[in-house]
């Protein structure tokens, strides 16, 4: 998987022709999201724990939470390249993945867990080296002129993306493995699910995506339009529901990440085959269940946040520009956080936002637990 932050660079222009499938939206109203702090850049990922509302910022290197002022009270510093933490009982888990390029896998991956007993890091960047579960996944172009040319297996790649509790132990979303780790306290490490590739078919609109010559003209042949490209899933958003159902959002990976080809999936209790349950989705990179059964995901390209059903069925959308992050509490107020806004180059145009959206009051507790 390209590295986070030049992949959000790179996506923002192109999806500014992409339309995604939002024809419920009309129908839900839903209530238009409360900004509480635009003091974030790239909040990967937030958790809410009762009233406490918590971020990592992956521009920061910080995992922190938010004021009542719209300010955010630093927890841990120094965490580069973090991607998301999560809450159970006492201990704070986090996930970072220290990037050395914008091609090059992360030289670093892993998932911290710290409580008042100490502090545990595991090391998934080294289990995915040592036992690389996508080598048997075939990625890149088939069915088309250029024979084998172009496929690669899966390669050791490991980038930590979001980490959520899961009965006694965690599940980590590993956006450059394209696996859902599952992950003891003690630090053992297992494959709870494997994605497949993700078919993208090369159109027309498509061919230039893979390079244009110094007249702006596709490097790659006309015959290939038509074909199929395997992009990686790179799963991104995880979530837990009823009865110990995981969700699991996929980006996917180039050219899949700027042409609606995201998906929505669905893993059964203690894991196995994921099942595809939506698609059409633009650059999904969380996922949220609420406690009416509905699951929200933010779609970074999408303008927005949909609303979709466990089963895959449409039931809103919620307009929010570079939507990054999603979180719901538990009396129904959905959470979200924006990346910061960039131009064309990846400049920075404007700041990152958390935003709530609620038809009640909402509260925040700035009460910091360390």
């Amino acid at each position: 998987m390209r590295s986070t932050r030049p992949l959000i660079a790179a996506g923002a222009a192109v999806a500014l022709a992409l339309s995604l499938p939002t024809s419920a939206s009309a129908a839900s109203d839903p209530p238009t999201p409360k900004q509480w702090s635009d003091q974030v850049a790239m909040p990967y990922s937030l958790t809410v724990d009762g009233h406490r509302v918590l971020v990592a910022d992956g521009a920061m290197g910080m995992i922190g939470q938010l004021q009542p002022d719209g300010s955010i009270e630093p927890i841990i510093t120094g965490a580069e390249g973090t991607t998301s933490v999560a809450t159970r009982g006492k201990t704070m888990a986090y996930t970072t993945s220290l990037e050395q390029g914008e091609e090059a896998p992360p030289l670093e991956s892993g998932l911290t867990l710290q409580n008042p007993r100490g502090t545990t890091y595991v090391d998934l960047h080294a289990y995915e080296y040592a036992n690389n579960p996508d080598q048997g996944n075939t990625y890149g172009f088939v069915d088309s002129c250029l024979g084998d040319a172009g496929t690669n297996a899966g390669i050791t790649d490991a980038h930590a993306y979001t980490v959520v509790p899961y009965g006694g132990d965690w599940l980590v979303a590993d956006a450059g493995a394209n696996v859902v780790w599952r992950v003891t306290d003690a630090g053992d490490i297992s494959v709870f699910t494997l994605f497949p590739p993700v078919p993208v078919e090369v159109t027309e609109d498509v061919l230039p995506m893979f390079g244009v010559d110094e007249n702006g003209q596709p490097v790659l042949p006309d015959c290939v339009v038509g074909s199929t490209f395997n992009a990686e899933p790179v799963p991104t958003g995880i979530t837990v529901g009823s009865g110990g159902v995981v969700y699991v959002t996929t980006l996917p990976g180039f050219p899949g990440m700027v042409t609606g080809a995201g998906q929505l999936w669905r893993i059964d209790r203690n894991g196995g085959e994921p099942d595809a349950i939506a698609s059409g989705l633009a650059g999904p990179t969380s996922v949220a269940m609420a406690g009416n059964g509905a699951v929200y995901v933010a779609q970074l390209f999408g303008g927005g946040v949909a609303k979709v059903s466990t089963s895959g069925e449409q039931l809103g959308f919620i307009p929010l520009p570079n939507a990054l992050a999603v979180s719901t509490a538990s009396n129904g107020t959905l959470w979200a956080a924006t990346a910061a806004a960039t131009d064309e180059q990846g400049n920075p145009t404007g700041p990152g936002t958390i935003v709530s959206v609620s038809k009640g009051k909402v509260k925040v507790n700035g009460h910091v637990l360390r």
